[in-house]
């Protein structure tokens, strides 16, 4: 009797600590900062940038993206992609990560070309910028996925 009585305990104390750790809340997204030119050829501007988050949750874990895409003033321009990495409990962390801007599409000679968007920012002093795809989390043998939808309106000086 003991012994199922010590069995029930400990399974009911594993399943407390399994449900209260549970990943329940999405990362919450700060901003994109430390942009920077990683390199520039024909084809392809590689930049570099920070992306700051929160992660609400009780446990960590690793995250990663695949395919978030960034869009400025309603054009795509770019995919951005992040090797993984981890994320610390109830934090705030930065992704590092790489975007890749063809440069055809900032040449582009249509109403979302990128080259007349920015021209017309740059005149209206503001630029919306948005970023839309899966920020994918694993833990201890679980995965989860978090879409993405964010958009920032930034002041130009």
């Amino acid at each position: 009797m003991k012994k199922m009585m010590k069995k029930t305990l400990i399974l009911f104390g594993v399943l407390l600590l399994i449900f209260s750790c549970a990943i329940k809340k999405k990362p919450v997204f700060l901003k994109v900062d430390n942009v920077k030119l990683i390199a520039i050829d024909s084809k392809t501007v590689t930049l570099g940038a920070d992306a700051f988050f929160e992660n609400p949750n009780h446990i960590g874990g690793k995250f990663y993206t695949d395919s978030i895409q960034v869009w400025v003033n309603g054009a795509r321009l770019a995919k951005v992609s992040s090797r993984p990495f981890k994320v610390p409990a109830r934090k705030k962390f930065a992704i590092p990560m790489v975007v890749e801007i063809p440069v055809k599409r900032v040449f582009e000679n249509n109403k979302n070309g990128i080259l007349g968007g920015l021209v017309d920012s740059f005149l209206n002093k503001s630029i919306k910028v948005r970023y839309k795809g899966n920020l994918y989390f694993k833990t201890l043998g679980f995965a989860k996925t978090f879409p993405i939808d964010v958009t920032q309106q930034i002041k130009i000086n």
